[in-house]
Parts: C-alpha cells; structure tokens; sequence
C-alpha cells in the first residue's frame, strides 16, 4: 500500500484530493461561513455596500470560489510537475550530448517512483553506450593499425574519384610517402606506370607487370564497388607479388628438378648396370644374351624420351586454334582411343574449340578413371549446357581423392603414383584455361571421383 503511495500516480492522486478538498472549503468559506458573516458585518458596522456571493446566485458563488482557488491550482500544478520538470531538462541535455558524441552525461537519483525508475535506467543505458564505444574505438584503433601497416596498397577513393582514405604502403607507392587524401587519384595515376593505370581504369581485377624503379615489379590488383554511409565509394588494393612469385618459382622449379631427377635416376641406373652387364658378356665371348640386353637399355631409352617429351610438350603448348566442333563426329573419334559410358544426350549445337586438345585432355581424364580401379562401364562421360558454357564431365567409381590432394591434384608435377609425372591434371588445367574455362575436381556421393570441364560456349552466328 505504502508502495503504490510513494508512486507517481498515488502522489498525484494525493493532490488531486487536496485539490478538491480546497475547493470544497473554498466553496464553503465564500458562500457560507465565514465570508458572507464578513461581508454582512462590513454593511451593517461600516456602511460598505457589498453584495454577498450569495445574492449574485450558485454562479456567483462558483465564481468567486475560481478567483480565490485559480492561485492555488497554480501553485499545486507548479508543486506537481516540478520533477517532471527538472527530469524533462535533464533528458534534454542528456540527448544533447548523446547527439555530440558525449556519453559521460549522468542523471541523479533521488526518487523511488517511476520518474527514478526512468533515471536509472537512463543512466545504465550511457553505462552501456560509454563501453561500447569504448570497444568500438578500440577495435577502430587495432583495424587501423593493421591497415595502415599491411604491406597491401590500400586506396579508398569517392564518388568524384577523390581519396577518402589511404594507408602508409599506398602513400609510399603513389606520392613518396606523402598523405594521399583528398587528392584526385586519376591525377595521381598519371604519373603511374601505364599498365597500371590501364589496370585501374578497366574496374577488374589484375595480375600485371610494371617497370618500377629500374626493375619488374608484379602487381596483383583487387578493386571492389560499395556504398559507404549511402554513398558509392571504390576500394583499390595492390599486393607486390614479386617476391611470392620468385618463392612460388624457386619451388617449382626444385619440384621439377626432383621429378626429373627421380625419373632420370631410375632410367640411366638401369641402364648403366645393363651396360656393364653387356660389356661383361661381350668380353667373355657369351652374346646370345646381348640382344635381350640391348633390348632391355633401348626400352628404358623410349621410357625417358617419352618422358623427357612430355615435359617439353607441356612447356611448349601451343595457343588453341578455336573452330567449330560437331560433338557426334568428335565422339566417335574418342571412342578410337579410349572407352568410357556416355551418359548424356549428344548435344545438337556444336562446340567451339581446338578439337585435337580438347581430346588429349579428355583421353588423359578417362585414362586416369580406369587407373582409378573403376570398372569400365563406370567410367562415363558427360556433355551437357549450362547457360553459357559447356560442362564436359569425366567420372569414375574409384577411391575419390582426400581433401589435401584435392587441393593440389591440378598443381604441375603434383602426382601420387610412384610412376606419375604429375602432368595429366595440370595440362588438362592449361589446356581448358587457355580455353578461356576452366577445371573442377570433386569427390562423387557415393565414392568415386568427378573431374568437370567448364568451356565458354559460343552460339554460331
């Protein structure tokens, strides 16, 4: 009970009733006692001539009885809606500084009704406001120092292509270290290498080579459109891949020289040993054994040109002589050379490729899937239309690849077979992106491996 009293409500319930409790006596001291004995006092002692409320009717009375409680309503409102008050200024300079950025802005509590209920929750909400741009500026400030320290050139630039932001490698690369805000960077590309500036100008991603400072620099461009505080904005990133490219070489080119030395260690052992072995027959008179001898050193000599070969082939790929291509004619050509289920309609539009390629891949792929232990009517092929390219599928029942050699399987030289150059998947790879496609590896549901060429399709004309 006591509760519901010391609320708003009841303290205004409490006026309200003193508010009517006044008027009532007011009511009565005018028209009944002690007002009209006053006022009859004043004519018959004093001789004034005053009417009595009583005399002007009900009216005159209620009138009266305004004049003399109009004060006091204003003073009981005035008592009333003082807090209210005070807390409506104190929210007002609250939002203020809430609008200014300012969250120290705090609130006294000295009441336990609502209106204190309000002030403390006011004051919890700047508590949380206060911390979490206390956070927000922390982590502004550790995003801040990873961008401006990434050796990434990073440029922001606005709708009128002016920077909005950039960090230290990007000061360094575009104006000797100078700040590059507000600037024009089209002005700033000018003095650029001009492949670069064609780079930026085309709003695609690159990987170019530029003349920098007496030396090749590769530049790996990333360049993204957004709207930032609902206005467009263009972020330009430029990674120096110069270095990560000699390390990616360096690797390749140790990864070669242990392919070839592996395969040139097994095929000139061999052969030494047979030709001492032939030297020692020859001198003891016993040459009914040299021809399987010489035999033997002559198909190990085949092995390591076939070898030797390959490489070259895959070093020397020639650019692709696109020509229309009927899928039924081409088919039946594969089919001279390896077997495989086509589990697909032939397609009626025909293709646009180099032909004698595009089956070297594939008579590679479908090789691969019988190497795999798949059953020969498991091995299948598929050539179907998506949208606007080609999607050829060779797919096998085998084992299927781990997730690590997935992510290899298409690298030159990379290979599990211990008699594998690791040359199939990466040729297919070259082939198929000279193509302007591309090539994707995926493990079958229910076990098995899928490899899927992805060619541009072009309608005739």
């Amino acid at each position: 009970m006591w509760r519901r009293l010391n609320s708003l409500q009841g303290r205004l319930t409490l006026l309200l009733l003193m508010a009517g409790a006044a008027g009532a006596l007011i009511y009565a001291g005018v028209t009944q006692w002690p007002l009209p004995q006053l006022l009859s006092w004043l004519r018959k002692d004093l001789s004034v001539s005053i009417r009595s409320p009583m005399q002007l009717g009900i009216y005159g009375g209620m009138l009266a009885s305004v004049i003399v409680l109009l004060p006091l309503a204003f003073w009981l409102a005035g008592l009333a809606m003082a807090p209210v008050s005070r807390l409506l200024r104190a929210l007002e300079g609250a939002v203020a500084s809430y609008r200014d950025g300012d969250f120290s802005f705090s609130i006294a509590v000295h009441r336990r009704d609502e209106l204190g209920e309000l002030i403390r929750m006011h004051n919890a909400l700047g508590q949380t406001l206060r911390e979490q741009r206390q956070h927000l500026v922390q982590r502004e400030l550790l995003l801040d120092t990873v961008v401006q320290n990434t050796p990434v050139a990073l440029v922001l630039t606005d709708a009128i292509g002016r920077v909005a932001y950039a960090n230290i490698a990007s000061r360094h690369l575009f104006n000797e270290g100078r700040s590059l805000v507000g600037l024009d960077f089209s002005e700033l590309l000018a003095d650029s290498p001009e492949a670069l500036r064609k780079a930026v100008e085309s709003g695609e991603d690159a990987l170019l080579s530029v003349e920098m400072d007496g030396s090749e620099e590769t530049f790996h461009l990333s360049q993204r459109a957004f709207r930032l505080q609902g206005r467009p904005h263009r972020l330009q990133l430029f990674r120096r891949m110069t270095r990560e490219l000699s390390r990616q070489e360096v690797a390749t080119w140790k990864r070669v020289i242990r392919v070839i030395s592996h395969e040139l260690n097994n095929s000139l052992a061999p052969i030494s040993s047979l030709a001492h072995s032939g030297a020692e027959l020859a001198r003891r008179g016993d040459t009914d054994r040299l021809p399987g001898v010489f035999a033997t050193i002559g198909e190990r000599a085949r092995h390591l040109h076939g070898f030797i070969a390959g490489y070259a082939s895959f070093a020397k790929l020639p650019s692709p002589q696109l020509v229309e291509v009927a899928w039924a004619p081409f088919l039946e050509g594969l089919a001279l050379h390896c077997q495989y289920r086509l589990a697909s309609d032939v397609p009626t539009r025909p293709g646009r490729f180099d032909a004698a390629q595009i089956e070297q891949v594939l008579i590679n792929l479908i090789k691969n899937a019988h190497e795999a232990e798949g059953v020969d009517d498991e091995v299948t092929l598929s050539i179907l239309e998506a949208g606007s390219e080609w999607r050829i599928e060779v797919a096998d029942r085998g084992p299927g690849m781990s997730e690590a050699v997935l992510a290899q399987a298409l690298l030159p030289f990379y290979s599990t077979k211990r008699s594998g150059t690791g040359l199939g998947l990466a040729l297919a790879r070259e082939i198929t992106e000279a193509h302007g496609g591309r090539v994707l590896l995926a493990n079958r549901e229910g076990g098995g491996l899928q490899v899927s060429l992805r060619l541009p399709q072009v309608v005739p004309r």
